[in-house]
């Protein structure tokens, strides 16, 4: 018989024996013999693992085997969870469109340079390289970047501001909605901008030369609009511009300015009240004074509440809500003891170097131990509480209890002002507006740590306009993302409203049991913002070359549950 050569196949085989199945795997040669087609077992592989018989099936099949260390290669590796987490939020906070309707090459580079302040914050030069490290220059078609484009793309953002802006009010604000205002400044980096000067600085930075900036937020904290000022620009100074902004440009005919009590002095109060637009501030200590100078306030009020309204001819047309917090009074009372007891450490070091009998001021004229005494008697911001006697050979000092005590009697005691009448704010609604200010402060808070927007190294006037702005397109992502994913940060979803409203906010009892378990009601780890994109950036886009091919094939990491999780809650699907 001649021998039979051809193509073999598998076939797989099966027969039921005594109710148990018998599976075969036949290696098989077809044949045809007298016209007619038939098959010949070549082999038994059924003893073969089925990894092994699946090799074969392939191998058969046309496909060729090769091994994964000397055939696959990663070409590239780049963080794309992160990426995709904050351009998707940009993209749903419809921000896009809101910058520009036509895309083009400024528009991909100011996007981009807002996700890359939110993933990880630093210089415009270092945008240059940071955007490569990640997908975010693949997501945007970017290629190369250099720090000129990245101005030029400022410009023309800074061009632009004034009518996002004003579609971001309308998106916020309303005509009869509450206006947070505040204030705060940031230090330069060089000497050559006309808005930087000394100035108040809320930075630490003695010397620095600064720039003031004032952020318009809606009732809920997000900033609509940003005001930029001199550096040596007083808080009250900056007001007529936001009334401005909010009647004018942003056509809100009727808002309640809710700002502190540096922002709304008298003379804008008055202001205010001829524009027909409410307020609510709050008094400064020495107006406090004058009140119970006046008597109309009387400290014995608060003996059995903490809350009252009262009238003064001080304040025509304005309602003065007065509260008093006791627990805050409790704190700045031992503020103040603590500062009193180091202040009076140091005045005994300089006592002992008086009166000692080796001391180095024994026997010193008046004015060298005078020099040595100022140089501690502030240290703590209380030497207006001390008396001190200096004469030659001669240092003694005492507290001014007097004065101590009359400080003290207004612990924890503050008045809100505002024109709204009465059956527009009740006055514990007052409260509640005045402490809704702490979302601007939130606001400034993240922009300064999270998104680091200082030092500020720019020159020209209107991009440091345009830095800022910048600044506040990426706080609308960030506050949309702290919201977002909620369940999985500390935050706390359900905050309790206490009937009280003078009295200290308190954390729900769901928040105080994540914050002990840093765990959420999934069991998952309980995270910050800033660490949860961190671990985002994780989940990586992958580039694999096959054999010494230019073909490619990206592939995604596989998300661990926690950053499942956070894609679900941020309605994300990530694509290779």
């Amino acid at each position: 018989m001649p021998k039979r050569t051809g193509a073999v196949h598998l076939t797989t085989t099966r027969r039921h024996y005594k109710g148990r199945v018998y599976e075969s795997t036949l290696l098989r040669r077809s044949y045809r013999e007298g016209g007619k087609v038939k098959n010949e077992t070549v082999g038994n592989l059924s003893h073969l693992p089925a990894h092994v018989i699946e090799a074969i099936r392939a191998m058969l099949a046309g496909k060729v085997l090769v091994d994964v260390e000397d055939a696959f290669e990663i070409e590239s590796s780049l963080g794309h969870g992160h990426v995709a987490a904050v351009l998707g939020v940009l993209r749903a906070l419809d921000l896009e469109r809101l910058i520009s309707r036509e895309r083009s090459r400024e528009r991909d580079l100011v996007v981009a340079m807002i996700c890359q302040l939110v993933i990880a914050p630093g210089s415009k030069l270092s945008f240059t390289k940071r955007f490569c490290q990640s997908t975010l220059a693949d997501e945007l078609s970017l290629g190369e970047v250099s720090e000129p484009e990245l101005l030029a793309a400022m410009d023309w953002l800074a061009e632009r501001q004034q009518r996002i802006e004003r579609a971001l009010a309308a998106r916020h604000l309303s005509d009869g909605s509450f206006v947070l205002y505040d204030l705060s400044s940031s230090y330069f980096e060089g000497r050559c901008c006309p808005l930087a000067a000394l100035g108040h600085n809320r930075d630490g930075k003695k010397g620095k030369l600064q720039v003031n900036w004032g952020l318009i937020c809606s009732p809920e904290g997000r900033p609509v609009s940003v005001q930029v000022h001199p550096g040596n620009s007083a808080d009250p100074g900056t007001l007529p511009g936001v009334l401005e902004a909010v009647s004018e440009r942003f056509g809100v005919k009727r808002a309640i300015f809710v700002g502190d009590r540096a922002m709304i002095t008298q003379a804008h109060a008055e202001k205010l009240k001829e524009l027909g637009a409410g307020f609510v501030s709050a008094l400064k200590t020495v107006q406090i004074r004058t009140l119970i100078g006046s008597g109309d306030l009387q400290l014995s009020l608060f003996d059995e509440t903490n809350l009252a309204e009262i009238a003064s001819d001080e304040f025509p047309d304005e309602r003065l809500i007065v509260c008093r917090n006791p627990h805050l009074a409790a704190e700045r009372a031992r503020k103040r003891e603590d500062l009193l007891a180091a202040t009076e450490t140091e005045l005994q070091k300089v006592k002992s170097m008086v009166d000692g009998p080796r001391g180095r001021l024994r026997g010193a004229d008046a004015g060298k131990i005078g020099e040595r005494a100022g140089r501690v008697s502030n240290k703590y911001k209380v030497a207006k509480h001390f008396e001190l006697q200096i004469a030659d050979g001669s240092f003694s000092y005492q507290r001014k209890v007097e004065q101590i005590e009359a400080e003290a009697a207004l612990d924890g005691l503050y008045v809100l002002r505002t024109t709204c009448p009465q059956d527009e704010l009740s006055s514990q609604a007052v409260v509640r507006v005045y402490k809704q200010l702490k979302m601007a402060e939130r606001a400034y808070r993240t922009i300064k740590t999270t998104l680091d927007v200082r030092p500020i190294r720019h020159h020209l006037e209107s991009r440091v306009r345009a830095h800022f702005f910048l600044f506040l397109l990426a706080y609308h992502v960030c506050f949309e993302l702290q919201a977002r994913l909620a369940p999985m940060l500390f935050t706390d979803e359900t905050p309790l409203a206490p009937a009280d409203p003078v009295a200290s906010a308190t954390r729900s009892p769901a928040a105080k049991k994540k914050a002990a378990s840093v765990r959420t009601t999934d069991g998952l780890p309980a995270y910050s913002l800033t660490d949860l994109i961190a671990e985002l950036s994780t989940i990586t886009r992958n580039q694999l070359r096959i054999g010494q091919t230019e073909h490619t094939i990206p592939r995604l990491s596989k998300p661990n549950p926690v950053q499942a999780k956070a894609l679900q809650l941020l309605d994300i699907k990530l694509a290779a």
